[in-house]
């Protein structure tokens, strides 16, 4: 597709410059933005509310429009991340690690920009500041390609954000826009390896699977968190249900919300009554296994689906496990490696869970909601990565760096 293949060239050109850009010129830009942001908040609004009214009209999910929303206070907040991110440590030109060889080579490994990033994303237009911002900081061409759910928004983010990198003496195509939404154009995209140096999905299960089956770049894996909540049978059920309910309700439509609640078999009588009053109070929709029916005849019956389904909405699953065994065996099973957490009394439960659950984070006593860049201190984040290569967490501002290795030598051969 000829538009990709222009757009990739002229980020690989704005690139090369900004990759040498100095981290006050960056400060600059990105305080360009910030302001340019809040000066146009009203602008930003009236774009997304056609979008809100387009998803409306199109039947989409109240938690899909809730990704979909701005307001005033999210656009301040995204103002405020781009803040944070001007006042973090520049990422690039950190001497890694350094050596002198015993033939006079010196050599340093350097943190260096990876160079073009494109994020692929869904109805959520506050990624198109965050992931500009977070590309931009840390020296990297980026090109966006939202969902078809918020062009409107993006459209206006974006050609305020170029404006601001414009009146901040930046190349104003480090930052573009893919605004034609078809599969085509995602799949076009996906192969423009020859501009492209690395790819970010941000999205549910379909929109990662068909990234990491058609990407001919490679794929930072981002976004789907099946995440599970196992309430132990020493846990203190006061604390266990302020948990759940944190995780579950505070926003149920992003990737750190838990979607199953396992529950030891040995207190489940106890725990479900209380917890079904206050998720219920919530408007969340139970589902439980057989053992769950037998104890709240009243909620829906889980089908196997349920157990592996990412339900981005107030709808919990929940299962009865015989113990600790149990619940790590099904989380390994349907699990997305993103945030799993146990609630229990008891150290040697908690150290089991910690050292075999294989996720990004894994909480002890607390809500899997906390797996956030600023939360962890870390500042802005570009997603929550749930592989093992090239970052795994939270990627900030070092993750999106490579290194490579500079050597001065006075004539030395081998």
């Amino acid at each position: 597709m000829k538009t990709i293949e222009l757009i990739g060239q002229k980020a690989k050109r704005a690139g090369r410059i900004l990759a040498t850009s100095k981290g006050e010129e960056k400060n600059k830009a990105l305080e360009a933005i910030a302001s340019a942001l809040r000066q146009n908040t009203s602008a930003i609004l009236k774009a997304n509310k056609l979008d809100l009214e387009n998803g409306r009209a199109a039947g989409l999910t109240d938690a899909l429009l809730d990704r979909l929303a701005l307001d005033e206070d999210r656009v301040e907040s995204m103002a405020k991340g781009v803040e944070e991110i001007a006042m973090a440590d520049d990422p690039v030109g950190k001497v890694l690690w350094g050596s002198t060889r015993p033939n006079g080579l010196k050599i340093q490994k350097v943190s260096v920009p990876l160079g073009v990033v494109a994020v692929i994303y869904e109805a959520r237009p506050n990624v198109s500041s965050d992931a500009a911002a977070l590309c931009l900081k840390a020296g990297n061409a980026v090109v966006l390609r939202g969902g078809k759910e918020a062009i409107n928004s993006n459209k206006a983010i974006v050609d305020i954000l170029r404006q601001a990198l414009k009146g901040a003496g930046l190349p104003i195509d480090c930052l573009q826009l893919v605004e034609d939404t078809s599969r085509e154009s995602a799949n076009a995209l996906m192969k423009s390896d020859r501009y492209i140096d690395v790819l970010i999905p941000r999205g549910g299960a379909g929109l990662i699977k068909a990234v990491k089956e058609n990407s001919t770049i490679p794929v930072i894996e981002t976004g789907m968190g099946n995440c599970h909540t196992y309430i132990e049978k020493s846990a203190d059920l006061d604390m266990a249900l302020e948990i759940v309910l944190n995780a579950k309700t505070s926003r149920p439509s992003v990737c750190n919300a838990c979607e199953t609640l396992l529950l030891d078999r040995h207190i489940a009588k106890a725990a479900l009554p209380p917890l079904y009053q206050a998720l219920s109070a919530a408007s969340v929709t139970l589902k439980g296994d057989e053992s769950t029916k037998a104890i709240l005849p009243e909620i829906l019956q889980a089908g196997e689906d349920d157990w592996g389904r990412e339900y981005l909405d107030l709808t919990l699953s929940v299962k009865i496990v015989k113990g600790i065994d149990e619940a790590i065996d099904h989380i390994s099973q349907y699990g997305t490696g993103h945030s799993e957490a146990i609630i229990t009394s008891n150290y040697g439960a908690s150290e089991k869970f910690l050292n075999q659950v294989d996720a990004a984070a894994v909480y002890v006593n607390a809500s899997t909601r906390f797996t956030d860049g600023g939360e962890f201190g870390f500042g802005a984040e570009i997603g929550i990565s749930t592989q093992k290569l090239h970052a795994r967490g939270p990627l900030g501002l070092a993750d999106l760096t490579s290194q490579k290795y500079l050597i001065y030598g006075q004539g030395q051969i081998r």
